[in-house]
């Protein structure tokens, strides 16, 4: 076990090359799930939106249609 550690004088070199490439490895992962919650609510608050922009959109065709049919009666 003492040799596996110690890795005949190399093993302070792998140990810490280990353990610095796992602490970013970690580093990188819980930055990219912050980065990925932050952009799902974003995705969540405009698909929230969308259908509100979608009924004022029909809103505004059917009065275009209704002002078209009554201006083509004249």
């Amino acid at each position: 076990m003492k040799n596996f550690i110690l890795m005949d004088g190399y093993g302070i070199f792998v140990w810490s090359a280990f353990i610095f490439t796992s602490v970013c490895c970690l580093f990188v992962y819980l930055k990219t799930r912050k980065e990925l919650k932050k952009q799902e609510k974003m995705f969540s608050e405009k698909v929230n939106e969308l259908p509100a922009t979608k009924i004022a959109i029909v809103q505004e065709r059917k009065v275009e249609k209704q002002i078209l049919v009554k201006s083509s009666k004249f």
